[in-house]
């Protein structure tokens, strides 16, 4: 991969494998505050990557390394997920100053960027996420503008199921049960909820559980998942 190396202080030694690649907003109003924040040695935050509005591709961390981007997280059985994770900020105001759709040669690039780490380390589908997936209590990012879609159909990440759905008419227990299986921490349920349709129905996010949320849950936890086509 093409980068432009801007290196930062911020990381330490890994104690896991790298299983996972999380993706992020940098949810500032400009890309040069972000990646000054990035590399700043007293925020104590980094990134293994940021994808510029233009598609640069900035390498602050060496893969190698335990980039500081996740936070208190949980994917799976993954508490540590620093230490099993490659970070990839994408710059984007956020929510918070001005969120907006994400240009094409931006979400090209972050395209190239997963699909080179995803066959570098062999990630699974399943484990390329967002940082609302892995701490839904803190974080919205990338937010449901960002487009899954356009990863799933490279099977860069899971689709949203669209064939053969069935309802298993969970009740709010069963589905939350179901959800912390796929992977969720529903210690809140309220922010595990809207995490999972932020990714999977991003059109509407209310924290309700109905029918189309419960079938495309039960398709994700079934073998192969079919649809974003």
């Amino acid at each position: 991969m093409k980068c432009v190396e801007a290196p930062s202080p911020n990381f330490n030694e890994r104690q896991l494998p790298v299983t996972m690649i999380v993706l992020h907003y940098t949810g500032m109003p400009t890309a040069a505050e972000a990646i000054a924040r990035l590399r700043d040695p007293s925020s104590e935050v980094s990134a293994h990557y940021v994808v510029d509005d233009d598609g640069t591709i900035l390498r602050l961390v060496d893969d190698e390394k335990r980039a500081w981007h996740a936070g208190k997280s949980h994917w799976r059985d993954v508490e540590d997920v620093n230490s099993a994770s490659i970070g990839i900020e994408i710059v984007n105001p956020g929510h918070d100053h001005g969120y907006r759709t994400f240009p094409e040669v931006q979400v090209d690039a972050v395209v190239r960027l997963v699909a080179h780490l995803k066959d570098r380390y062999e990630i699974t589908r399943g484990n390329i996420v967002g940082h609302s997936d892995i701490a839904p209590q803190r974080k919205r990012d990338p937010g449901e503008l960002f487009p899954w879609h356009r990863l799933a159909r490279l099977r860069l990440a899971l689709p949203r199921p669209t064939k053969n759905l069935m309802d298993p008419f969970w009740g709010e227990a069963a589905f939350c049960l179901a959800l912390e299986r796929f992977g969720y921490d529903v210690s809140d349920r309220m922010a595990a909820i809207m995490a999972f349709q932020r990714r999977f129905r991003p059109e509407l996010i209310d924290g309700e559980i109905d029918a189309e949320c419960r079938m495309i849950l039960l398709a994700l936890l079934l073998p192969k998942p079919q649809g974003d086509e």
